[in-house]
């Protein structure tokens, strides 16, 4: 079985990290940096940070939170929101992060895609999608925090953005988000049975079991989890030790 990487999800607004439902009501919660060595020393095997209002203000805020943490905080970092640019995804990445990834401009110049994964490398360019299901089976492209439509069918889109060159497909279900209810898994097996890339899950977590199912039911490669963490309703290592229980291939720590 495959390794399954547990990866702590910070959406950040300005300064602080933030967590909502469904993408809107926003909270702060604090220091991302605070949180960010948190897990990181709870044993994260990367870390997701999404500047929720970089597609407002049209550019990527992160980069000093990014450099701050890439000083504490030794796990691949993958930075998403408000990249526009082979440039924006340079500044990124010498800023300290691992992995950049792209919605809203990829959804409106896919070639996009293509430009980054020449320029960097396929293991770079992550496609960030945000999910909202339209009926049985179907799911819709959307961004700007799951309000704008791009009427783009979910499963072609990670089909094509693959083609273009992405390694890598951040899959947030919008409808499951911040609910506590488990990730869509209907979705996660959807896109992961047509695309011959990593799968991260992200979208829902509540329970300790709901990695296993997102796994065994969505075929995900990674989960990303925020809510759970954010309130301390559980740890990254209690998130390891309860999936390794129920048989999923984990990193031993």
């Amino acid at each position: 079985m495959k390794k399954i990487r547990l990866i702590p999800r910070l959406d950040i607004k300005g300064p602080n990290l933030i967590k909502g439902i469904h993408l809107e009501g926003l909270r702060v919660m604090g220091d991302p940096q605070e949180f960010a060595r948190r897990y990181y020393e709870q044993g994260a095997d990367e870390l997701l940070y999404v500047d929720v209002v970089a597609s407002l203000y049209g550019r990527n805020s992160l980069h000093d939170i990014i450099e701050r943490a890439a000083r504490d905080v030794f796990v691949p970092l993958t930075v998403t929101g408000g990249v526009r640019s082979v440039d924006d995804v340079r500044k990124i990445l010498r800023s300290g992060a691992d992995k950049v990834g792209i919605n809203t401009a990829a959804t409106k110049r896919p070639e996009l895609i293509r430009e980054v994964a020449r320029k960097f490398g396929s293991q770079c360019m992550v496609l960030s999608i945000e999910a909202k299901r339209i009926s049985d089976g179907r799911w819709e492209a959307y961004t700007d925090n799951g309000r704008e439509r791009t009427g783009l069918d979910v499963v072609e889109w990670a089909q094509r953005g693959v083609e273009l060159g992405a390694g890598e497909i951040l899959l947030t279900s919008v409808d499951q988000e911040g609910t506590r209810e488990g990730f869509d898994t209907a979705l996660l097996a959807a896109v992961s049975k047509v695309v011959p890339v990593p799968v991260i899950a992200s979208g829902g977590m509540g329970k300790l079991d709901d990695v296993a199912k997102a796994v065994c039911d969505g075929a995900a490669d990674a989960v990303a989890m925020a809510d759970i963490l954010h309130y301390g309703r559980a740890t990254v290592a209690e998130i390891r030790a309860a999936s390794h229980s129920l048989g999923i291939n984990v990193r031993v720590l």
